[in-house]
């Protein structure tokens, strides 16, 4: 059981309510339902995600490798199988997301394999001249930025996500690390 409750939309100020609910999936989640039990964070927040999709400079395949990779460098099970569904809609394979869950960059490209490596060691602390070097020969400064921010901005979420111990939805099962 999660270590906050899940509030409704009749627990938060009616502005607040469409907060609570996926865009992309039309229905709330628990990671916004949790956070809801302080409508003005979850405001802040979700603005901050907002921004992190649609300003970064990164397309969405390059979004949601950033973010899987992300969940998987922290091991956050609750973000990996939120984007997984994410990712396949955007046209990324299952081959391609096992790969990521497996710590594999085969099935990745010279330019998707710098754009991983780059999150993972954000993530990691572990930004060095090297791993700097190989993403600033393919992306430009501001998305530099926006590639930092999107893994570390995920990487607190997914804090979140761990301090909560949020379950997954109803109705549904861990995609594993490999969901084929």
């Amino acid at each position: 059981m999660a270590r906050v409750p899940y509030v409704d939309a009749s627990d938060v100020p009616d502005e607040y309510e469409d907060l609570l609910e996926s865009s992309l999936q039309g229905k709330p989640l628990h990671v916004y339902q949790s956070i809801g039990n302080n409508p003005e964070v979850l405001a802040g927040l979700r603005s901050f995600l907002s921004s992190l999709w649609t300003d970064s400079g990164l397309s969405d395949r390059e979004r949601e490798l950033v973010i899987l990779a992300t969940a998987r460098a922290t091991t956050n099970r609750y973000e990996w199988h939120q984007h997984v569904n994410i990712a396949r809609g955007v046209g990324i394979d299952d081959a391609v997301i096992a790969a990521i869950g497996a710590d594999d960059r085969d099935p990745l490209d010279d330019d998707e394999t710098a754009l991983v490596e780059y999150a993972v060691a954000v993530v990691r602390g572990e930004v060095n001249a090297v791993v700097h070097d190989e993403v600033a020969a393919r992306y430009d400064d501001e998305t530099i930025v926006g590639i930092a921010a999107a893994a570390s901005g995920y990487e607190a979420l997914g804090g979140v996500i761990d301090a909560f111990d949020l379950e997954l939805e109803s109705g549904t099962e861990f995609h594993g690390w490999d969901p084929r």
